[in-house]
């Protein structure tokens, strides 16, 4: 069964919110960052980056860095930014973007489900990123992001979510991304109706977030094996499989291995059908890739040899291009660690990826045919891993919506 668990959300006023929620810090460009520090006092990245414009500076994920960051939290609530709600409720979040709308409930997964493999994970996590989670969490003892999870959806579920979105909810704004927000509070009834449906579905699957949810996990096991009762749950956000907009990641390549275009093209004419094509573009299917070098594309469609159908990963068109291409002819050994090799998000303008192998930055692009959810999901189930870069996964979410106390 799938455990969501409802929880007294710390979360900001409603006539700030639009000021304090922030995408993740990373996914700003520096002057784009140092422009919010400056000209909003609210913003959650305030919290985050705890000495913008100070001259004494702790190390980068320290203690004291992270202690910092707790007192930042502590200082928004003192302040009235922040709020706490008395009673735990689920939350309802609602993403309106131009070409979708993604609606699931936010509340807290249960570490001990993770443990038992009903929380399912499809991506190994590192350890040393892992620790440095695990240690921000003791510390600051609060979850602002949450982990995307999907889940098979009921009629019930779906019925007490449209029933509570007709009314007016407790945030509504729009971003500079064309993004309208919304949140409604469940009342403890709702809740309490929703957690009783999760546990009638079998298992939940992890889309986006696996070191945060590894973090929180780690952290519950220290205390658990400390005889502490507390970090048993962590924040996440549930949204229907079929609902979520999987995409792939595209692979550029800085080299040809010593390779003339032409030789590569040869080498890799050997693996199936390679059409040249009039007109740049995505591959259509699965098992096509699209490859665009030396001022030229081409579809490639691999020979069914090289596919072993019955097998989650080695049937992956990632896998199959590092098996067959990236490895043996580029000579590409560690997506992870090589600095040969770049990924981009399939949301990235196409025009854009095919200007940085004309620009000479790369010499060759691969591009993918997304995985579809029952791809990951059998990957999830054999207790598998898909290749890295694997899949760009959305809604990408806004963190300081809630907030929660692990510690509460």
């Amino acid at each position: 069964m799938a455990i969501i668990k409802p929880f007294r959300a710390i979360r900001p006023v409603r006539n700030k919110v639009h000021l304090v929620a922030t995408r993740p810090y990373y996914s700003y460009k520096p002057n784009v960052l140092k422009a919010k520090l400056e000209d909003n006092p609210y913003t959650l990245l305030h919290i985050i980056n705890p000495e913008f414009n100070r001259l004494k500076r702790t190390d980068v994920n320290s203690n004291e860095r992270f202690q910092l960051v707790k007192e930042g939290y502590e200082l928004f609530q003192e302040k009235g930014i922040l709020i706490q709600d008395d009673e735990p409720h689920l939350y309802i979040y609602r993403q309106t973007c131009p070409d979708r709308v993604y609606t699931g409930i936010i509340g807290g997964a249960d570490a001990e489900e993770y443990l038992s493999d009903h929380i399912k994970k499809h991506e190994a996590t590192l350890t040393e990123r892992e620790g440095v989670f695990t240690r921000y969490l003791d510390i600051v003892g609060l979850n602002a992001e949450p982990v995307l999870m999907s889940y098979e959806g009921t009629d019930t579920i779906d019925k007490i979510i449209y029933n509570l979105t007709q009314n007016r909810p407790e945030y509504e704004f729009t971003t500079t991304d064309l993004i309208t927000h919304e949140l409604w509070i469940m009342s403890v009834e709702e809740s309490a109706a929703i957690a009783e449906e999760f546990k009638k579905i079998n298992a939940v699957y992890i889309a986006d977030g696996h070191h945060r949810s590894a973090s929180s996990v780690a952290l519950y096991e220290k205390y658990k094996a400390a005889g502490i009762t507390k970090g048993q749950f962590f924040l996440a956000y549930y949204v229907r499989e079929d609902a979520l907009k999987i995409l792939e990641f595209q692979r550029l390549v800085k080299h040809l291995n010593g390779l003339s275009p032409e030789e590569f093209i040869g080498k890799i004419s050997q693996l199936g059908t390679l059409t040249p094509l009039n007109t740049p573009r995505k591959p259509l299917a699965a098992h096509e890739i699209t490859i665009y070098c030396n001022n030229c594309c081409y579809s490639l469609t691999l020979n069914a040899a090289h596919i072993d159908a019955t097998h989650p990963t080695n049937s992956l068109d990632a896998q199959l291009l590092t098996q067959l291409i990236l490895d043996p002819i580029l000579g590409i050994k560690d997506l992870k660690t090589s600095e040969d090799i770049s990924f981009v998000p399939g949301n990235t303008p196409f025009v854009n990826v095919l200007n940085q192998v004309n620009d000479t930055s790369f010499q060759v692009a691969f591009f993918l045919y997304p995985i579809p959810m029952s791809a990951v999901k059998n990957v999830a189930d054999h207790g598998m891993y898909m290749p890295p870069k694997s899949t760009w996964v959305e809604p990408k979410l806004r963190s300081g919506l809630t907030i929660m106390d692990i510690h509460d």
